[in-house]
């Protein structure tokens, strides 16, 4: 079978070959450096030699070079506190700032509760639950000063972290430049100075100074881009990952993403005759020090044709981390079964988990409705609960990113599961997606919150929610059938083409609903609270029978009821796109 040959020829030793060539060539990757530039001419090159269609684009970019930090305690008693400036921080005068420091743990919206945080620095774990772009912006709306990020880990873990805290995704526009750019100085120190600050503040008031020292502006920055071309058709499926980095070798964030980007094209390039939708494979820039500033640029520039011909977007980052047994996949709802199907097929015996997707990495693909899916090895629950969360491992972000935090083993079951999950999305007749679940999950949520959203009109939104489910699985029945009827050898692809579109028109309308507050024309901040619940623009919904009759009340009832009427709005367009097809279809 062709899929037995790709997956015989996929390689863990070749994207081993390429990820010691970039750690020890191309060390410290920062987009807008040198070493920026020439991460991106080693992609075009590797593409080039095998044959795949290849180049760079060069963009400005809003990146952020930083500095190391100064962390002092100044009382109970004075220690000195080695730290880094995390990147889009506002740097501080020359002077520091100094003040209170308030524990806020998770940094999330629920630690501030019931306490005052005006005027204090704040302690945070540097975890992803919120990211940190998200905790300094919940920081600095509750009125802190600056913010103190200690790294995830064991408690022993000395490692100081790099990371960014610039909410805005991709480049500011005039708007999101005065409203969701970072508004305060930040600091990332080890988690064993963390939980010393942690054990100080449980015996009284702990005060602090310190400095941020930051450089931040425009500067040259650059994707690559290669294209693998099928005959067949112009869809194309994405494969993306970020090729920039924080200082130092950074195997695994993302070295190693390249390097299974550029094997997935080695074999397909190999195979593309047999190939009905061709490949784009993007590596991105301006990921770690300017939030997704490639991605999303490479999104605004190719509107037409993505929106017309992607069919799918599968992202790489941080692959087979050292010490994971188990199995992880993000993906959009109607990519799961599908999915899901390989990865028991190709890891027996292995832990299999999934959630849906949200948008973390460089998923700036949302508002344009691509569906998209990751997946990686993962850490056990007694793991995670010893490591503070440590989701990526404790070298995450830090100098301590070397090529031994790899696990080479496993990274073969890896570009295996890539290889098999971009074959179907390439040569898959009908497209293997079931939209019935969508619906479902349209449905458990607006019932959840239908009581609460009463005012609002979200029972009557339910009501279409399953009107459209009913439609769905008559679609979801009518794919199925058409795929038996290819697989037993019927030639005529129109019925495919139709069912196809569908598809490509139900993820169009339906993922910005179900995973983006500002729809399809806006991207959300990144970690974005509302980002964690199915339909982020009803976030509010449960907390609007809290507030009596006044001003509060009736402006949120006005938000919400026009975030209604949006989702009302695209689940009919769903349903129509659906009778539309099935008519074509009889």
């Amino acid at each position: 079978m062709p899929l037995d040959t790709i997956l015989s020829q996929v390689s863990a030793d070749r994207i081993r070959a390429h990820v010691e060539r970039i750690t020890t060539e191309i060390p410290s990757r920062l987009a807008g450096s040198e070493n920026g530039r020439r991460m991106a001419e080693y992609s075009r090159d590797a593409l080039t030699e095998i044959g795949a269609d290849a180049v760079i684009h060069e963009m400005p970019g809003l990146v952020s070079f930083p500095e190391k930090g100064e962390l002092r305690v100044l009382a109970p008693r004075e220690i000195s506190i080695e730290a880094n400036t995390l990147g889009h921080s506002v740097p501080t005068l020359p002077d520091g700032i100094s003040g209170e420091l308030m524990d806020v743990r998770t940094g999330a919206f629920e630690e501030y509760e019931g306490r005052e945080a005006t005027g204090r620095i704040t302690l945070s774990e540097l975890s992803y639950h919120p990211a940190r772009h998200e905790k300094q912006r919940i920081a600095g709306l509750q009125g802190s000063t600056g913010c103190i990020m200690m790294n995830w880990g064991h408690p022993e873990n000395t490692a100081v972290p790099f990371g960014s805290v610039k909410p805005a995704w991709g480049n500011p526009t005039p708007e999101t430049m005065r409203s969701e750019m970072p508004t305060l100085p930040c600091i990332g120190i080890a988690r064993t100075a963390g939980l010393q600050l942690r054990e100080m503040l449980a015996a009284g008031p702990v005060r602090v100074w310190f400095r941020a020292n930051v450089e931040n502006g425009w500067r040259p920055v650059q994707i690559t881009i290669g294209e693998i071309k099928a005959e067949a058709s112009d869809d194309f499926v994405m494969v993306g990952g970020h090729q920039d980095s924080w200082a130092g070798p950074q195997a695994t964030d993302n070295a190693a993403g390249n390097a299974c980007m550029l094997e997935l094209a080695r074999v397909f390039q190999a195979h593309r005759g047999e190939l009905r939708r061709g490949i784009v494979t993007g590596f991105w820039t301006a990921h770690e020090t300017g939030t997704m500033v490639g991605s999303s640029w490479f999104a605004d520039r190719n509107w037409d044709r993505l929106r017309e011909h992607a069919v799918g977007y599968l992202q790489i980052d941080q692959p087979s981390c050292l010490g994971t047994s188990g199995w992880s996949t993000a993906s959009a709802i109607e990519m799961r079964d599908f999915h899901q199907r390989i990865e028991k097929e190709l890891l027996p015996g292995r832990d299999i988990t999934w959630r849906r997707s949200t948008k973390t990495g460089d998923s700036s693909f949302f508002g344009l409705g691509i569906p998209m899916l990751t997946g990686q090895g993962y850490y056990t629950k007694a793991e995670l609960d010893a490591s503070a969360l440590a989701t990526l491992g404790w070298w995450h972000h830090s100098v301590e990113n070397t090529i031994d935090k790899m696990d080479w083993g496993y990274m073969q079951d890896h570009i295996r599961i890539y290889a098999a999950w971009l074959w179907e999305m390439c040569t898959s007749v009908v497209l293997p997606y079931r939209f019935e679940p969508v619906a479902d999950a349209f449905l458990e949520r607006l019932d959840g919150v239908s009581g609460a959203g009463a005012p609002v009109g979200l029972g009557s939104a339910a009501a279409i929610a399953h009107d459209f489910k009913a439609a769905a699985h008559a679609f979801d029945d009518a794919s199925a059938a058409w795929r038996r009827r290819y697989g037993e050898g019927y030639a005529d692809e129109e019925a495919a083409g139709i069912l196809n579109g569908c598809m490509k028109r139900l993820s169009r309308l339906l993922i910005p609903l179900a995973s983006t507050a500002k729809g399809t024309y806006g991207q959300d901040v990144y970690g974005f609270t509302p980002q964690g619940s199915m339909i982020p623009g009803l976030y509010d919904v449960p907390g609007l029978g809290g507030l009596p009759e006044g001003e509060a009340r009736w402006m949120l009832e006005t938000k919400l009821v026009r975030e209604r009427n949006r989702v009302a709005d695209g689940l009919v367009d769903a349903r129509s796109a659906i009778e539309v097809a099935l008519r074509s279809l009889a």
